[in-house]
């Protein structure tokens, strides 16, 4: 990486040369950073629903409305500064939350769109309705330098491989697969224990591959304050992006860097078989 982030009491994990994870708080990671360094942030923070991350245990994500609030805005502040002209910032949150943050942020950044990510085993709570999406706000420093659209298979049937919807006369514009919309419903939070890398939940690979679709490239770099056990540095490898990251848990830092150079091991592998049989 050209620039450095300034912190030096962190902890710094570099991973070959895509990037490094620093095992420190999120706040004091983005201020450490310069400006204009990143492409894509990606924000998926604790949502002050007392769940438990590492060591910190349920209080570590249990503060007042008012102090958690104050946090974020620092969060998205700073977030802010280090994204480059053109680049995107993309939140994922509760309803609530992103409502109040995506408000905060119309100041600062072009809104381009709140996404509504499918939330399943959901339950109702009180006198509300039934919870059935998370929001990804997604927000681009002036005029996005990258922006790709993509496209999605149509919806077949699984009993009869027909299409679910009627196309009528404009089968022949979605034979190729049709236009992403801002309604994610094929994605949903890694609950299982066998398919995630640690006790709480994780973001599944496909929606974070979606997001580096959209924005990224290769050789641009991904920031992610909150990387957890490091999905968005996975999807943005396979894509050939470089990365910053921070977590102020030892165990999801190392998770994260683990899962990275396991991924660029498959893909120099998958490179190199392909280099052989070329020039068998």
């Amino acid at each position: 990486m050209k620039k450095r982030v300034e912190l030096p009491s962190a902890a710094e994990t570099v991973v070959g040369d895509s990037g490094s994870v620093y095992c420190t708080d999120a706040l004091t990671f983005l201020r450490g950073l310069p400006s204009g360094v990143a492409n894509i942030v990606f924000v998926d923070p604790p949502f002050n629903l007392q769940k438990r991350y590492g060591r910190a245990g349920p209080n570590g994500d249990s503060t007042k409305s008012g102090t958690y609030f104050y946090f974020m805005s620092q969060i998205l502040n700073e977030a802010s500064r280090v994204l480059a002209p053109g680049g995107a910032l993309f939140v994922y949150h509760l309803p609530k939350w992103a409502m109040v943050l995506g408000g905060r942020l119309g100041s600062r950044l072009e809104f381009r769109h709140w996404i509504a990510v499918s939330m399943k085993n959901g339950f109702v709570r009180g006198d509300r309705l039934y919870p059935a999406h998370y929001a990804l706000l997604f927000f681009t420093k002036g005029k996005p330098k990258a922006f790709k659209r993509p496209k999605v298979p149509i919806q077949l049937c699984r009993h009869c491989r027909k299409p679910v919807k009627d196309y009528g006369g404009y089968k022949q514009f979605v034979a190729k697969g049709i236009n992403v919309s801002d309604i994610w419903d094929e994605f949903s939070p890694v609950r299982h224990k066998k398919r995630k890398h640690r006790k709480a939940n994780e973001l599944p690979i496909g929606l974070l591959r979606r997001v580096i679709a959209m924005s990224g490239g290769r050789n641009a770099v991904l920031v992610d304050p909150f990387v957890g056990t490091g999905t968005s540095l996975v999807a943005a490898v396979e894509a050939g992006m470089k990365f910053i990251a921070s977590d102020r848990e030892q165990s999801a830092c190392k998770i994260a860097a683990n899962r990275v150079r396991a991924t660029l091991h498959t893909l120099n592998g998958n490179h190199d078989g392909q280099h052989a049989a070329k020039h068998s």
